[in-house]
């Protein structure tokens, strides 16, 4: 799944090219991919008609389209290989595409959700009072925005009996962080992702969130992590931090700091990569 790099990039493409535009006509060519909207794909398609998108805005990993005259958003669920796609009316359609917007204006462009998976999806929701979709109400703020409180992260961290790892990508303390960018920030900041969060004192948290802010921008200037075409923006480029990843997907090769070689471990389903050198892991108390 994306993480936050990713859905910024994404995010940044369409404020550029689909916000102020407005709706003219939804198609869903494909009923899974507005199974969430539970009132069905004519319904979907008929409440976007006539409407005009606002910015799109973002929190950790979600994504909406606030529609203007409206207290309602569209959110999407960008799954393990959605696509949000700028193309002109004459581009051929995409193998997997699953919903198409037209818009009222002269521009000849129109947006497209691709999904090979169809674990994603587009749904309108109910705006709360700070402009979130209802459904994401519970999410915390991601650690690039303004108002995330690094102080109340670092409380929260010290009360809940966890590990550091399983922390970061606890979307209700700080959202936006994946298994990619955990591994990374954690090698940044030497820290094992089994290290207890109650060890961890203030200057250690606050060096943490650093990391893994330094790694997001670092991701985001050159476009996200893309291991294949699934993600892109939405002018069909990949990213390329990939190439720059200091821990994750590096098992067997050398750490860039210390030279000893990085080891990957199963981890909740997934991976983690470490050094065993530069990030110890933590004592184990009888």
């Amino acid at each position: 799944m994306p993480e936050l790099p990713e859905v910024e990039v994404v995010r940044r493409g369409l404020q550029r090219w689909v916000a102020h535009r407005t709706v003219a006509e939804t198609e869903v060519l494909h009923p899974r991919a507005v199974r969430r909207h539970l009132a069905g794909a004519d319904d979907f398609a008929h409440r976007l008609k006539g409407h005009r998108i606002g910015t799109p805005s973002r929190r950790g990993k979600y994504l909406w389209l606030p529609l203007e005259d409206t207290d309602q958003s569209i959110l999407a669920h960008l799954g393990m290989s959605g696509q949000l796609l700028v193309q002109p009316h004459t581009a051929p359609d995409e193998k997997h595409l699953r919903i198409r917007v037209r818009f009222t204006d002269a521009l000849d462009t129109e947006l497209r959700f691709v999904d090979q998976r169809t674990f994603g999806g587009l749904s309108l929701h109910d705006n709360t009072p700070d402009g979130l979709p209802d459904v994401i109400a519970h999410i915390a703020r991601d650690p690039l925005d303004e108002f995330f409180d690094d102080e109340a992260f670092h409380r929260a961290l010290r009360r809940k009996r966890s590990t550091i790892k399983r922390a970061l990508l606890d979307q209700s303390l700080i959202s936006g962080v994946g298994n990619i960018y955990a591994d990374e920030a954690l090698w940044r900041a030497r820290l094992h992702y089994e290290r207890p969060t109650a060890t961890l004192t203030r200057p250690r948290t606050l060096s943490l969130l650093g990391h893994v802010r330094d790694v997001m921008n670092a991701a985001l200037a050159v476009g996200g992590t893309s291991f294949d075409s699934l993600y892109v923006n939405v002018n069909g480029e990949s990213g390329y931090f990939d190439r720059s990843l200091d821990a994750y997907g590096r098992e067997g090769l050398p750490c860039r700091r210390c030279g000893t070689p990085m080891r990957r471990r199963p981890w909740m389903n997934r991976s983690s990569y470490y050094c065993p050198k530069c990030q110890r892991p933590p004592r184990v108390t009888p």
